[in-house]
């Protein structure tokens, strides 16, 4: 059984394996130590996005919106190099974070604006459940009453790949004009919630897989510079849960209108 069956490909078992026979045996990774990294990364994501939404809220927004799409597009250079080059993760994965960091801090600040009135708490909300939910996984998982066994995997997989078709999908139909009305950010519908928490649950068990690969990453030697992958791997999951949760709960903000 491949150890790293994930569609998220940040984590694998090529690149991990790749990683030992490139370095040797040296300086070894730790859980511990990606952990540490995923902290320091998070700081950055909050410093860049304390920076965008302080330049909307100071009626900078044009500066904000060049900040916000630098750092969609920033970002994506960076999360792609990384993925190709894991030994760069050192020097990537930061510059990453304070790039999603102005994206989210920016798109946070115009959903805040928005909902206001109905829902004045959204972000502060979406903030702590996102941080809940992962440390409920994590606790979960190294209780080990939630286990990365085969089958697990093989759901989480087939589920990953089904939501990025329907997503690329509803992308491509957006491109021609044609937008599905559940698809769309804060519509209300039954089957729109319906769909947004099922993707909010696999998300969150995605989690499961990234801290069941760092762990196995520590087992098989990986070496030092591979925490500062896993904890990359770890952080775009994070930030695929809180857009998630982001859009579960505009939902319900346009339910209390």
């Amino acid at each position: 059984m491949a150890i790293f069956e994930s569609s998220n490909p940040t984590l694998s078992e090529k690149i991990f394996k790749k990683s030992i026979d490139q370095t040797g045996y040296g300086e070894v990774m730790t859980v511990r130590g990606s952990i540490q990294k995923f902290g320091f990364l998070m700081l950055l994501v909050l410093a860049g996005a304390a920076y965008t939404w302080k330049l909307y809220y100071s009626f900078k927004a044009p500066t904000m919106m060049g900040f916000m799409f630098f750092g969609l597009f920033g970002g994506m250079i960076c999360a792609y190099a990384t993925i190709f080059k894991p030994q760069w993760a050192k020097y990537l994965s930061p510059a990453y974070a304070v790039l999603e960091g102005f994206l989210l801090g920016g798109f946070s600040a115009f959903v805040n604006e928005r909902f206001k009135n109905s829902y004045p708490n959204i972000i502060i909300e979406s903030v702590g459940l996102t941080f809940g939910v992962a440390f409920a996984v994590f606790a979960l998982y190294n209780a080990r009453i939630i286990r990365a066994t085969q089958k697990f995997r093989a759901v989480i997989l087939s589920s990953l790949v089904g939501i990025g078709i329907f997503y690329l999908i509803n992308m491509l139909l957006g491109i021609f004009g044609i937008h599905i009305p559940f698809m769309q950010f804060g519509d209300n519908s039954l089957i729109g919630i319906g769909i947004n928490l099922f993707v909010v649950v696999i998300a969150a068990l995605s989690l499961v897989l990234n801290f069941d690969q760092i762990e196995t990453g520590e087992q098989m030697g990986a070496p030092k510079y591979m925490e500062w992958y896993g904890a990359f791997g770890l952080l775009v999951t994070i930030v695929w849960l809180y857009l998630e949760i982001l859009q579960l709960l505009s939902r319900f903000a346009n339910n209390r209108n």
